[in-house]
């Protein structure tokens, strides 16, 4: 396994780069939110990757984070999502865009992404729903809620009709509230004005 790659960015063109690494040139494929992050070329790099061996290719793909490379893995164990996907996903999306999409199971926002349908995007957040969050500790975390009391607030919210803006501002000021029924009065009445 092909775990990390450090040496010289010879060439990059989108979705592709090469990468020369003591005289042996890597071909990557990588996604935009990596690509909008190297140097030039003919400066060094360093990329996180991921190998994926098929009957007839064995191919790599780059990661600038730890945390893309990890959700990139969460993306392709789900049936009918490959490795093509997986990098349409990340191009599209920051690792905590995708982390609050399953969350909130936010299906609009994950076919908002070229290639992504309907039916993609409902199986990725019921697939990803419980693991992505584990698989990435502290990724989304600043964006979304930070107590059961907040996440409880936040769905009675979204359950209401209220857009996923509103109700995470609405469960982060209510979260001095001693309880999730006081917590849930103070975020309508915040709402509400």
């Amino acid at each position: 396994m092909i775990s990390r790659l450090a040496g010289q960015l010879l060439a990059k063109t989108p979705p592709s780069l090469l990468v020369d690494v003591q005289g042996l040139g890597y071909e990557v494929e990588v996604p935009m939110s990596t690509f909008y992050s190297l140097p030039e070329v003919g400066q060094p790099v360093v990329l996180l990757t991921h190998l994926v061996v098929r009957e007839d290719a064995h191919l790599l793909y780059g990661f600038a984070t730890p945390a893309e490379r990890q959700a990139f893995r969460e993306l392709i164990r789900i049936s009918g999502v490959g490795p093509r996907i997986g990098l349409a996903v990340l191009s599209g999306l920051s690792v905590d865009q995708l982390v609050q999409a399953v969350t909130l199971q936010e299906v609009a926002l994950l076919t908002r992404v070229p290639g992504i349908g309907k039916k993609t995007a409902e199986r990725l957040v019921l697939e990803l729903k419980g693991r992505l969050g584990q698989a990435l500790p502290g990724v989304g975390q600043a964006s979304g809620p930070q107590s059961d009391q907040q996440t409880e607030v936040l769905q009675a919210l979204l359950a209401l009709g209220y857009s996923e803006k509103e109700a995470l501002a609405a469960a982060k000021a209510s979260a001095a509230a001693p309880s999730v029924s006081d917590a849930i009065r103070g975020a309508l009445k915040s709402l509400a004005r």
